[in-house]
């Protein structure tokens, strides 16, 4: 007897847990999903354990990562100042490059009018030249008075050649004859006493004529000036 309910026992143990909730009205079914796949065959634990471990953890979600705003943030703030000192050093170099542009500008003028400038002195230097000559052929024509000789004739031709070639150059004359005596274009040379008043500090005698080339006098005239004294009353 004992040996028939030993193998009746062995037999239930080898049956499945369907078969034996089938054939055992007393036998209690087993529904713990967790640990018996649908098939009735025991999960491994281990395995469940890991997965429940990897599942996401819904109140700490994101924990880990909370730290990632922050360094974010100061990736973010070091790329804005790396940004603010480029733009200042395109800043300071497109400064730098507009004064420097400016220097240069400054510099062909400045150039550019000491160029001017000198040329005006040559030209007043071979002014001075030319001047002489005409002066000696004043004197020429002058010592010839009235002559219509020939070569009175030729020199007056000379020298309105060369009168012309000079303002050609733009150099002028400078005629101050009756007018009022201007230290700047007449030297006096001579005092003539005059008892007008109108005639008073009046240009009355041209020795040598002046010349100006533009507003810089090359030689000023040299000339007689008029002087006013009041008649003595006897």
């Amino acid at each position: 007897m004992q040996e028939k309910e030993k193998e009746k026992a062995g037999e239930r143990a080898d049956r499945s847990p369907e078969a034996r909730e089938e054939g055992e009205g007393n036998v209690l079914r087993v529904n713990d999903r967790r640990r018996f796949d649908p098939s009735g065959n025991p999960r491994n634990v281990e395995s469940m354990n890991h997965s429940k471990a990897s599942e996401p953890n819904p109140d700490g979600a994101g924990s880990p990562n909370r730290s990632e705003p922050a360094g974010q943030d100061d990736g973010n703030e070091a790329l804005r100042r790396e940004l603010e000192a480029s733009r200042k050093r395109v800043d300071d170099l497109a400064r730098a490059f507009q004064a420097l542009n400016n220097d240069r500008e400054e510099f062909k003028q400045r150039l550019s009018r000491e160029q001017e400038r000198m040329l005006e002195v040559e030209k007043g230097n071979i002014a001075q030249v030319l001047l002489e000559v005409v002066d000696e052929l004043d004197l020429s024509l002058q010592a010839a008075g009235d002559d219509n000789s020939p070569l009175q004739h030729g020199v007056q031709l000379i020298r309105d050649g060369i009168l012309r070639k000079l303002q050609a150059l733009g150099i002028e004359r400078v005629d101050p004859l009756g007018q009022r005596f201007d230290p700047n274009l007449v030297e006096a040379a001579d005092v003539e006493i005059t008892t007008d008043p109108a005639n008073d500090q009046k240009v009355v005698g041209v020795m040598r004529a002046g010349y100006r080339m533009k507003d810089r006098v090359i030689r000023p005239a040299r000339a007689r000036v008029a002087r006013y004294v009041e008649p003595a009353h006897a």
